[in-house]
């Protein structure tokens, strides 16, 4: 049974920093594209960040740019978002994600990833 596993949530003030971890299990993702995805109450999932299965394409949402680093370590089938200069509309539910494919034509697009974790919260408080 595949499962992707998010942790490292939590309540933060702004301005501070958190790092989250996407542990997965039951399958191996070395070869495909993974996403990190967030949802806020009342409002639609919007893409955060993503990266190929090399590590060498990373994709950002505009709002993150400059403040998010995605990254991802295959020996572990493990992938990280470090979040840093927090602010309190960063509050939400993050998911993280994987493409069954070898190859995402649309990294910050919901509707390519097959697998979806079960979210973790982070808090930003002003």
């Amino acid at each position: 049974q595949v499962q992707l596993q998010e942790s490292g949530g939590g309540l933060v003030q702004a301005g501070g920093s958190l790092r989250l971890s996407c542990a997965a299990s039951g399958r191996t993702f070395s070869r495909n594209g993974m996403g990190w995805f967030r949802q806020a109450p009342g409002k639609e999932r919007e893409p955060v960040a993503a990266i190929s299965w090399s590590g060498i394409g990373t994709y950002y949402a505009d709002s993150v740019k400059g403040r998010f680093t995605i990254s991802r370590d295959n020996a572990k089938n493990t992938m990280y978002l470090q979040m840093n200069s927090l602010k309190p509309e960063d509050t939400a539910v993050y998911y993280c994600a994987a493409d069954s494919g070898y190859y995402t034509r649309a990294p910050l697009v919901a509707d390519e990833y097959d697998y979806w974790g079960q979210g973790t919260q982070v808090t930003v408080s002003s």
